[in-house]
């Protein structure tokens, strides 16, 4: 259920004006659609989060994050956007001046390296293509070459939500392990968290980075930690200062479900109905069904004769698809067009990528339905917006989804065709 529009036509200094009703498409990776369920979930009273209930709902909430973050040590959730996750992940780990390897991937990665440097870090940017994830050889050749071990921490974006590109998170474990190099290893899972598969204690992760508004399929206002023992005791030894975002405030309340300040009581209301929908569907049937519509939308690009952004099979995103628009075209102006003529929001090109790429979100409350509805709104967008393309793509991606449907389904209700 999204956001619903009366419809009020009238003529504003002789401009036809149209104000939508219904439905309204919000195809943006991220925040994402929440659920009616985890809606219905958030509206409830206020209660007093000192009380013995409210300590059942910390525990849930906490032990349940370890699940979606798949480990077994403490996720520390904050009142905050995942900017301010980014920042509570530096500032408990790191001093200033401390050397740090970061990747350019986007133009998430190229904020968060903004955000270090503001901490006084010593920033080693390894340039990208905004095309490409973060490429494991590369770091694991400038980690052998850090004798000295002056590098603290390696720091990565997941999936590039600017680009829609996925970086290869256990093969960097893998090199930082080859480099025989004691760094950190810090991970942004904002846009992937829920909807990728994901293992923070399996690939050696030291500090993951989420928040609510995407995979976990909440408003904003809810952001993550999941740390390791070895980011833990980084923490004690560590300069940099810091109050609202100190791990050990945190964690000791938490043991009993408290927090140290007022919590998003409901929030986490919902927090506790989203986790219980993704265990009910299942991690890997979530990861699987993200995967199959990403499949099923480059499908569709691929027929419009438009060209994906991202340029490594092996690195697609199952949680967005940033597409091309052809020379002499502006994305923006599209998008604008599919806006005010079907209600649907399509997510900006960021940064250096303004008005050349579009961004379709298909993640969290996102199924086959869904996301033919919102690339049949493109298509037609592209036809009234005078964008070149072959008509059929909405066609292309319901064959995919149809020939993959059909492998999956139980051999007694396969049709049977002479």
């Amino acid at each position: 259920m999204q956001v619903c529009f009366w419809l009020d036509q009238y003529k504003n200094g002789g401009e036809h004006v149209t104000h939508h009703q219904r439905r309204h498409f919000l195809q943006i990776p991220g925040p994402s659609p929440v659920p009616d369920r985890v809606l219905r979930a958030m509206d409830m009273p206020v209660i007093d989060h000192r009380s013995a209930v409210f300590g059942e709902l910390g525990k849930a909430v906490l032990g349940g994050s370890q699940k979606i973050f798949q480990t077994s040590g403490p996720v520390v959730i904050f009142p905050s956007s995942g900017t301010g996750a980014w920042e509570a992940a530096i500032v408990n780990t790191l001093s200033p001046g401390d050397k740090v390897l970061m990747v350019e991937t986007g133009h998430f990665a190229t904020l968060w390296q903004k955000m270090a440097r503001r901490f006084d870090l010593d920033v080693d940017f390894m340039p990208g293509d905004w095309r490409h994830g973060a490429d494991p050889a590369a770091i694991e050749a400038r980690l052998a070459a850090d004798k000295s071990h002056a590098i603290k921490a390696v720091m990565v974006v997941h999936n590039e939500t600017s680009t829609g590109v996925t970086s290869r998170v256990a093969d960097i474990r893998k090199a930082i392990d080859s480099a025989g190099h004691p760094a950190l290893f810090l991970v942004d899972t904002i846009s992937s968290l829920g909807s990728v598969d994901y293992r923070h204690e399996e690939w050696g992760v030291d500090v993951t980075v989420s928040c609510s508004q995407k995979g976990f399929m909440l408003p904003p206002g809810l952001g993550f930690n999941a740390i390791s023992e070895k980011a833990r005791a980084a923490a004690r030894t560590n300069k940099m200062r810091r109050s609202y975002w100190d791990w050990e405030e945190m964690l000791k309340p938490n043991a009993d479900g408290f927090f140290p300040y007022t919590p998003a009581t409901n929030l986490l209301y919902g927090l506790r109905e989203a986790i219980a929908m993704m265990l009910e569907e299942g991690l890997e049937n979530v990861f699987a069904r993200h995967k199959r519509l990403a499949a099923a939308t480059r499908a569709a690009v691929e027929h419009w004769g438009l060209e994906v952004l991202c340029q490594d099979p092996a690195e697609y995103s199952p949680v967005l698809t940033a597409v091309m628009m052809p020379p002499g075209h502006d994305a923006d102006n599209f998008r604008k067009v599919v806006l005010e003529n079907y209600n649907m929001s399509l997510g900006a090109g960021l940064s250096k990528l303004a008005g050349k790429v579009f961004r379709i979100g298909h993640l969290g409350e996102c199924n086959e339905l869904t996301l033919l509805g919102a690339l049949t709104g493109v298509e037609m967008g592209m036809s009234l917006a005078g964008v070149p393309h072959r008509a059929g793509g909405v066609a292309a991606a319901m064959n995919l989804l149809e020939e993959r449907s059909k492998a999956n389904m139980p051999g007694h209700l396969k049709l049977v065709t002479k």
